[in-house]
This record gives C-alpha cells, structure tokens and sequence, in this order.
C-alpha cells in the first residue's frame, strides 16, 4: 500500500468520512471538516501509522491531503 492510500484510510477513519470522498487536493478543514483538535490527532495517528515523529509545529501546517503525503513521505527517507 502507498503512503497516499494510508494517509488517506488514517484521514477517513480519523474525521469519519468517506475514503471516496478523500483526494489529494482535499483541505483538511475547509473540506474534511477537520477541528483543531482533530488536527493534533492526525498528526498522532499519521506518526502511529507510519513509525515516525513529526515536528508538531510543520505537521499542523500541513493543509491539504495531498501535502500529508509529501510531508510523510520527506520524513520517512530522513528517518530510515
């Protein structure tokens, strides 16, 4: 599975919405719903998911589904 499908199944079961309705250009507030407080819990399941620590301050800065992947995806090559 591709860090864009896992991104996308932790973003659908953590804002309960639809996986279909989830592309990379989806925002995470302005069109998944997301709440401040969900917004930290992503993050936590995004870490969770993938083994890895993200800094919090650049993790929340991240906006749209599209961004989580390419975020995700810089943080694992430096982790690994």
């Amino acid at each position: 599975m591709t860090v864009a499908e896992r991104v996308k199944q932790v973003t659908a079961r953590m804002l309960k919405v639809d996986i279909s309705d989830i592309t990379d250009a989806s925002h995470f507030v302005r069109d998944l719903g997301a709440e401040s407080i969900q917004s930290i819990e992503l993050v936590a399941a995004f870490e969770e998911e993938f083994d890895i620590e993200m800094d919090q301050d650049e993790a929340l800065s991240v906006q749209s589904v599209g961004h989580a992947v390419t975020y995700i995806e810089a943080v694992i090559a430096e982790q690994k």
